[in-house]
């Protein structure tokens, strides 16, 4: 049996754009990607803090260092310029490797700079 289990988050990212007329996805910078070990085209929920909207896409790739976070398509609807969202990433694993995963967690600060890294939810 698999378990969907937390793979990784970047906590309290701030949207930076977003873009009704590009085919839909989130565009989010490579360093934050590479930091939460997420991948392009890997699908994600959105929880929007500001405004209670959940909802799933999938990564493309953003510039490195500019801290990008823009919803694109359909997603940018549920969101503005300036609101805090957590990106949150699953994976599908094993009783045996669910038992043994630590995920990891990324928080950030208002400019998508890295506050903290860690990982582990306890």
């Amino acid at each position: 049996m698999n378990i969907t289990m937390l793979y990784s988050k970047l906590h309290r990212a701030t949207v930076t754009d977003a873009n009704l007329n590009y085919v839909g996805s989130i565009t989010i910078d490579q360093d934050l990607m590479d930091a939460a070990s997420m991948r392009v085209g890997q699908k994600i929920d959105i929880v929007n803090i500001n405004n209670g909207e959940r909802f799933s896409t999938y990564i493309i790739s953003g510039e490195r260092g500019k801290g990008d976070i823009c919803l694109n398509g359909a997603a940018a609807r549920k969101v503005h310029k300036g609101d805090k969202i957590i990106i949150i990433a699953y994976a599908s694993m094993s009783e045996e490797e669910a038992d043994a995963h630590e995920p990891k967690i990324v928080i950030l600060e208002d400019d998508n700079t890295i506050a903290e890294a860690f990982t582990g939810l306890e």
